[in-house]
């Protein structure tokens, strides 16, 4: 008959760590790389091995405002993202470039499939929204360039007719804090993205300058960059009481301290999972104008809601801008 031996004390206890040992690395998922991360860990991550560590990720919102990135950069690492509206695109050093699609609910649902993703590894990363939107003639004009401190949700509270209540300024009512109204960005990090850029010069053209002419006090402005503050809202609108409704919105929510200056349709959404994420601290909003958010005198509603006098120049200088600060950022952090 074969005798048992019983495991001695020591190895019972050898066993037991390799065991905890084990379970406790395939409960984390892929192996993160370390603080010390480079390129050539980069480059094995790319191939499937590990998570990509991103260093900074640029965050579009349409396949226009993409396109000088992916033209102009080299970023040969594709990452599918399941749940993201596009893939990322990177390069070996972790600058990424990624489309989110229009609008709050695109935006919120490729950031949080971003954000969630398993092969990728954010714990150093900043993030950058650069992106097109709409100006207010008498606060920026065509192809500006703005970073926002203030990020103010337009759509959120109560929006009154004026006719039928004429007693509520400018037809809105605050409403409750949903904890997604108003994000306030990182105060350095917004002033080191204006004093890398705030010189640079940008993209201007004819369309653009006749366009400006129809406004008060327009007449001979070119571009230049600028901190000032951004509304988000799923609607495309315009008119002089809406700009000055957006004004007062931002009032509200940030004590009269905010400046409006831009209007986009997504930044509060990404605003938000970057949040809940614990990365808002890390993340820049820069917004260059495409066009003007009212008509001017004797021009249709339908006509500059359709019309993008600045548009070329604004895709232009969102890159000429953006990119400055993303390599920065990628290369040295803020």
């Amino acid at each position: 008959m074969r005798t048992m031996t019983r495991p001695r004390p020591r190895t019972l206890l050898a066993i037991t760590a390799v065991l905890v040992a084990l379970v406790a690395a395939l409960s984390r998922g892929p192996l993160s790389y370390a603080s010390g991360q480079d390129a050539s860990d980069n480059r094995s991550a790319a191939a499937g091995h590990g998570r990509f560590a991103v260093r900074a990720l640029v965050i579009t919102m349409f396949e226009g405002e993409t396109k000088p990135w992916l033209e102009r950069e080299s970023l040969p690492r594709t990452i599918e993202v399941p749940g993201a509206y596009a893939p990322l695109h990177c390069d070996d050093a972790g600058l990424c470039v990624t489309t989110t699609g229009m609008g709050k609910t695109n935006a919120a649902a490729s950031m949080a499939a971003i954000l969630d993703s398993r092969r990728l590894d954010f714990r150093k990363a900043y993030f950058l929204t650069a992106g097109i939107g709409g100006t207010p003639p008498r606060n920026g004009t065509l192809g500006f360039a703005a970073w926002a401190r203030w990020v103010v949700d337009y759509d959120l509270g109560h929006h009154v007719s004026t006719a039928t209540d004429p007693t509520v300024p400018h037809g809105y009512l605050k409403g409750d804090d949903t904890g997604t109204n108003v994000f306030r960005l990182d105060d350095h990090l917004v002033d080191t993205a204006y004093r890398l850029t705030r010189n640079i010069k940008l993209a201007d053209s004819d369309e653009a300058a006749e366009n400006r002419a129809h406004y008060p006090g327009q007449a001979g402005k070119t571009p230049y960059v600028d901190i000032c503050d951004t509304v988000t809202g799923d609607n495309f609108w315009t008119g002089q009481d809406q700009s000055e409704r957006a004004q007062y919105v931002i009032d509200q929510w940030t004590d009269g301290q905010g400046d409006y200056c831009t209007t986009q349709m997504e930044d509060n959404a990404t605003a938000a999972v970057l949040n809940r994420h614990g990365y808002l601290k890390r993340y820049l909003d820069l917004r260059t104008a495409s066009d003007f958010d009212q008509p001017y005198r004797g021009q249709s509603a339908k006509d500059v809601l359709t019309s993008f006098p600045g548009y070329g120049i604004s895709v232009e200088n969102a890159y000429r801008v953006g990119s400055k600060v993303a390599h920065h950022l990628a290369g040295r952090g803020a």
